[in-house]
């Protein structure tokens, strides 16, 4: 059988070692895709750590969570995608299910959608997870309408970039939350910035809202970012967040009689249940970049598989100039 090269983690905060492994073949509803790049997120870095139980994935375990790539074989019963097709996804490195350092990866067609004529396939391979969880909170959960104020916190990281103009896209006036240095990059996408280390939660309410609140806030970055949210929020508006975790108090958040819900967006790939939307949000993105009202946020360095843990080191050091992106196939970065 064929063999293909992977990274592979034995221990957790152990090294990444490059081994040669089984190429998986596609299954009935599955896309074999050979892989050009793997994007890299925070979470990955929980997960090589042992500390991301959520994330159900067991040792020895390949990491990368999103992925573009060819496709290089169809199994049974997909008839959505042939040879050659560029395509992207969100497709493993969680639940057991191989991730995309590797280069082959079987995965569920329906998590899959054609890649944006007009981004590279390094490029693309930086928006699956976060263009997937900012639509789940934006669109799915608190249905941002035109004319709305959505207040993002977080507005220039992984997300956040991509929550400000998804909402931006739907009419929103957005306001976005980020350190001085990035003022300039929140102002580019059409945001207003917010200094949230030196301006307190009631200035900015009282600054730009006349004290009534925001119609909708987003949350990338939860524990005193979730606070500060439900401390923004107007009456009976809503708070969304990706990381809506650990002990919260409500009562700023009930006062308002505002409304609260997460996103957990590993869920299709943890249960196998709403995969196909997935897919949706994805093509829905390929629109939105295709006709120039999205662009993701990729840090200019190029690592390959033999610098992985480099990358992971730049991704670690909270210095990177948006996503870091791993060339898997050095052939096909363009």
């Amino acid at each position: 059988m064929s063999t293909m090269h992977a990274l592979v983690l034995n221990r957790h905060d152990g090294p990444l070692e490059l081994v040669d492994m089984l190429r998986p073949e596609p299954g009935p509803g599955q896309v074999l895709v050979r892989i050009a790049a793997s994007g890299l997120n925070p979470l990955d870095t929980k997960i090589r750590a042992g500390a991301a139980e959520h994330a159900r994935h067991p040792l020895p375990l390949v990491l990368g969570i999103d992925m573009a790539g060819i496709v290089e074989a169809v199994g049974h019963d997909v008839d959505a995608f042939k040879p050659g097709d560029a395509v992207y996804g969100m497709t493993g490195g969680v639940g057991g299910i191989q991730g995309s350092l590797a280069q082959y990866a079987s995965v569920d067609a329906t998590l899959l959608a054609h890649k944006p004529a007009n981004l590279s396939l390094h490029d693309a391979a930086a928006l699956p997870l976060a263009f997937i969880t900012a639509h789940a909170g934006i669109v799915d959960r608190a249905r941002v309408q035109a004319g709305q104020t959505v207040l993002v916190q977080g507005g220039a990281g992984g997300v956040g970039h991509v929550a400000v103009q998804l909402a931006r896209s739907l009419g929103a006036q957005v306001f976005a939350t980020a350190s001085r240095k990035d003022h300039a990059y929140i102002e580019s996408l059409g945001a207003i910035p917010i200094d949230y280390k030196t301006t307190s939660v009631e200035h900015y309410v009282a600054e730009h809202t006349h004290g009534a609140g925001f119609d909708v806030v987003v949350d990338t970055a939860g524990g005193a970012s979730l606070d500060a949210s439900f401390a923004a929020v107007r009456h009976f508006a809503h708070v969304v967040s990706a990381l809506g975790w650990g002990n919260h108090a409500l009562a700023p958040l009930s006062f308002r009689e505002a409304s609260y819900s997460g996103v957990f967006t590993l869920y299709p790939l943890l249960t196998g249940e709403h995969r196909a939307h997935h897919g949706e949000m994805l093509r829905v993105a390929a629109r939105l970049v295709e006709a120039g009202r999205l662009v993701p946020r990729v840090d200019p360095r190029r690592f390959d598989l033999h610098h992985a843990e480099t990358a992971y080191e730049a991704l670690m050091s909270g210095a990177a100039q948006g996503k870091i992106v791993v060339d898997v196939d050095a052939q096909r970065r363009a």
